[in-house]
């Protein structure tokens, strides 16, 4: 039976109201620059992303609804849809294109144009709306009630909420607000220290916390369990693989360190062991944890792949009902057509005609995968990355084949690489919004055409962003670890040159597999195996706070609100902090940055910033617990 007749959204499909207009267009763009440079940034800290549909639609209805005193709910939902495709496209990105800055720090290549980022982000971004349109009425329509979709689901009940007068702006808004000016006082002005750490005599083992209003607020969406294998992760890489290091290393040179363990650890401290050895070990659990991610999802990317190509032969000729309109067939084709020709032809992208065939077979399956997966998990669960790296090791095997080796080879499968992530990514929100479109009662070709616009405007701005953030602090170092792209660069010269330590990464290899084995996660424990202490540290705060207000004796509605609005606050603490941290970026660049520098000015010690710190962190989680169990509700 058709789905579609069956249900009744929200909006009749007989009922035309403003969804495309200039209104949505200039309010998702700029949603769509400022989530997409904002999750940049924090993807690069933290190694994770979060969705900016939700926000970017509360945002939307504040302004459409209570600003402009308009009552239009698809378009809110198109000022959602564009601007959530910043956060997708960044996602991918990040991922991927900084190794070729990591190889370009090493004197193997020239950092990528602006343009390569450019265009790979561009084609990427738009081959993921393109290879979803045909496949809508296969996963969206025809099985409504079968695939949840639950960000997509969740952001229409935001909608319908605001519709009735619930949703409010307001709690994101001040959650950017409050994060702006906690982040510069930690990183700008400089007057706490930006984490405190516990360290033992007689042990090299250390523990503490970051103290940024993001990273915690990572921690409060993603909740306890996300974070707590993220936090055991980093307790194991660093109170208990650092230390066995140190203790039996002593004297030893170890690859790929320069200089004795002793020496370094002397120097450096557990940072020092951190960044020589536990990155590979780290690499390791995470490059397991994707591929045996994607193997336990084998079965189910088989039907997937299967049943959305059934639904699309027999899904008919196009329906004239608005609701049921999507973009042309034909000029969905011919767009996949020239955007294929693109990645070969344009001289700057570094990919084969071989490259090319691979983007358009990897990017329409994966495409396809992506979206039914995001159905069933949600986008948390999307094993983006482990795509990611089946196609980079396939990709890496066949260039080496065909004679394209070192670092040209190297650069082209990082380049499909990212295409193939960024196609991921992109498709998986595309059918999200979707859905929320379905839900709603949307134009389906308006909001394709809104997806376009979010890619354009996101691509056009991710290359800037990755320039400056490079130019800021540089990728791989402390303030911006990098870590899947890290892995991506690991995982092309492992397979390129065999150069690795490869001791390490076996050891990372196993670790994964233990974890699998007795029922945790593996890539949350990975991740947090990769990062510093303290930033787990900082995540697990965030958990602790969503656990104790998820187990809060009240009504079940009273407490879903004061979770959600716990929800909203941090997105926005989210949104404000990486805002920020691209203006203090800007300003280390032009030398600003040192001439508001407070701490050496002002001549404060270690131990009052340390305090400080603990003060200020104290005030980030006081505000969340002031928007959420103490905010005033009509």
């Amino acid at each position: 039976m058709d789905n579609q007749k069956e249900f009744k959204p929200y909006v009749p499909a007989d009922k035309v109201t403003p969804e495309l207009t200039v209104t949505s267009i200039i309010m998702g763009i700029l949603l769509a620059v400022i989530f997409g440079a904002a999750n940049a940034y924090l993807g690069l800290r933290v190694g994770m992303t979060v969705s900016a549909s939700i926000p970017a639609a509360v945002i939307a209805m504040g302004v459409i609804r209570v600003l402009m005193r308009k009552n239009s709910i698809l378009e809110s939902n198109v000022v959602q849809t564009i601007g959530s495709a910043g956060e997708s496209l960044a996602a991918g990105a990040i991922f991927t294109l900084p190794a070729l800055f990591l190889w370009a720090a090493e004197g193997k290549t020239d950092k990528p144009g602006i343009i390569e980022i450019t265009l790979i982000a561009l084609i990427g971004g738009l081959l993921g709306v393109f290879f979803m349109v045909p496949l809508r009425n296969a996963l969206i329509v025809k099985e409504h009630g079968i695939l949840p979709y639950p960000e997509g689901s969740a952001c229409a009940e935001v909608l319908l909420a605001g519709e009735k007068g619930g949703a409010n702006a307001s709690t994101v808004f001040a959650g950017m607000g409050f994060a702006a000016l906690f982040k510069f006082i930690i990183d700008g002005l400089k007057l706490v220290a930006g984490e405190v750490s516990l360290k033992f005599k007689g042990f090299a083992g250390e523990i503490g916390t970051q103290i940024y209003p993001a990273v915690m607020s990572v921690g409060y969406i993603c909740g306890a369990r996300i974070s707590s294998y993220m936090f055991a992760g980093g307790v194991l890489s660093w109170m208990v693989i650092i230390p066995l290091i140190v203790m039996f290393g002593a004297d030893i040179i170890l690859y790929p360190g320069s200089a004795p363990i002793s020496e370094m650890f002397a120097e450096g401290g557990a940072s020092a062991i951190w960044s020589s050895y536990i990155r590979y070990i780290g690499a390791g659990a995470l490059a397991a944890g994707g591929i045996i991610s994607l193997i336990k999802s084998l079965p189910l990317i088989v039907t997937t792949f299967s049943g959305a190509m059934k639904s699309m032969a027999s899904s008919g000729a196009a329906s004239d009902k608005r609701t049921e309109k999507d973009l042309s067939l034909k000029i969905v084709i011919l767009a996949i057509v020239i955007l294929t020709l693109l990645v070969w032809l344009v001289p700057a992208i570094p990919v084969s005609p071989i490259g090319a065939v691979i983007v358009v077979i990897f990017g329409f399956f994966f495409a396809a995968v992506s979206s039914r997966m995001v159905g069933l998990v949600g986008s948390s669960n999307n094993p983006v990355s482990g795509m990611a790296i089946a196609t980079l090791l396939i990709a890496t095997l066949v260039l080496k084949i065909t004679g394209q080796t070192g670092i040209a080879g190297m650069t082209s499968a990082i380049a499909i690489g990212s295409i193939i992530c960024i196609v991921s990514a992109i498709a998986g929100d595309t059918s999200q919004d979707l859905k929320t479109g379905f839900l709603l009662g949307s134009t389906p070709k308006k909001q394709q055409i809104g997806e376009i616009v979010g890619v354009v405007a996101s691509a056009l701005a991710i290359g800037g962003t990755l320039y400056l953030l490079d130019k800021a602090w540089g990728f791989g170092s402390a303030e911006l670890g990098a870590p899947q792209a890290t892995l991506m660069k690991l995982i092309v010269e492992g397979v390129m040159d065999g150069n690795l330590p490869w001791g390490l990464v076996a050891i990372g290899v196993v670790i994964a597999v233990v974890v699998e084995i007795i029922g945790i996660p593996v890539l949350p424990f990975a991740i947090g195996i990769y990062l510093p202490v303290q930033l787990n540290a900082c995540i697990m705060v965030g958990g602790l706070i969503r656990l104790a207000l998820d187990r809060m004796k009240k009504e079940k509605e009273e407490k879903e609100k004061i979770v959600n609005d716990g929800v909203l606050f941090c997105s926005g603490m989210i949104a404000g902090e990486g805002l920020v941290g691209i203006l203090l970026a800007l300003l280390a660049v032009f030398g600003v940055g040192e001439m508001i520098d407070l701490s050496a000015k002002l001549n404060l010690s270690s131990a009052f910033m340390n305090i400080g710190s603990i003060v200020l962190f104290a005030i980030i989680i006081l505000t969340v617990l002031k928007f959420s169990v103490w905010k005033k509700r009509k």
